[in-house]
Parts: structure tokens; C-alpha cells; sequence
């Protein structure tokens, strides 16, 4: 089965519900079943939590230095600062998480009204 595997215009929806849904939820179930059972800081959940911050560095560094859309008209510098002002916010700001992104992502923006 692939995503053109049906000529009607529902088919794509359809293949996304399905392919997302299968993809998540059986990682939530075994989570469900398992989670009550694991220490917090067993070394499972260690390697989970690792593995878990590893894939998001991953995807924002991916969108640092691969950048699709608005992103691609920004330079590099622009995009590095940006989330390097936004951390030293949310360090600044006793680690609150919301204010490093709004400050980050307002420090792109303003960069790129700027011109930059």
C-alpha cells in the first residue's frame, strides 16, 4: 500500500490518519503498559530521555543548517543567533521554556523585517 496506491482525493488523508496513527500509538500503548513499571531514573528511562533529546537537537540543527522555506532567505548567522538569544533568555529567565522560544522567535523575526 502507498500513498498513490488509490486515485480519490480522500486516499491521502486517509494514508496519513493511518500511517501517523499506526506510527505513535503503539509507542504510547507500550508506554502506558510500561511507564507505572520503570523507575525514574532507571537506566531505560535515562536512554530514553538521551535518545528522545537527541532526535530534537537533530531536527533543529537539520533546520539550522538545511533550511526550507521563509527559513532558506535567512542567513546562517541570522538563525544561529536567533536560538542563541533564545537560550540565553531561557537561562536568563531561571530555565522558562516559553519565554526562550518567544524570544527566539523574536529575534528571527525582527532579523528577517531587518533584512538580514
Amino acid at each position: 500500500m502507498t500513498f498513490d496506491a488509490i486515485d480519490a482525493w480522500w486516499w491521502p488523508f486517509l494514508f496519513i490518519l493511518l500511517a501517523g496513527w499506526l506510527a505513535t500509538d503503539a509507542w504510547r500503548f507500550l508506554g502506558v503498559a510500561f511507564g507505572g513499571r520503570i523507575r525514574e531514573d532507571s537506566e531505560a528511562l535515562v536512554f530514553v530521555r538521551a535518545v528522545a533529546t537527541a532526535l530534537v537537537a537533530a531536527v533543529i540543527g537539520n533546520l539550522f543548517v538545511f533550511p526550507s522555506g521563509a527559513l532558506a532567505d535567512t542567513t546562517a548567522a541570522l538563525r544561529i543567533g536567533a536560538a542563541a538569544l533564545g537560550f540565553v533568555a531561557y537561562l536568563a529567565a531561571g530555565k522558562r521554556m516559553l519565554l526562550g522560544i518567544v524570544v527566539g522567535e523574536a529575534a528571527l523575526i525582527a532579523g528577517m523585517a531587518a533584512g538580514w
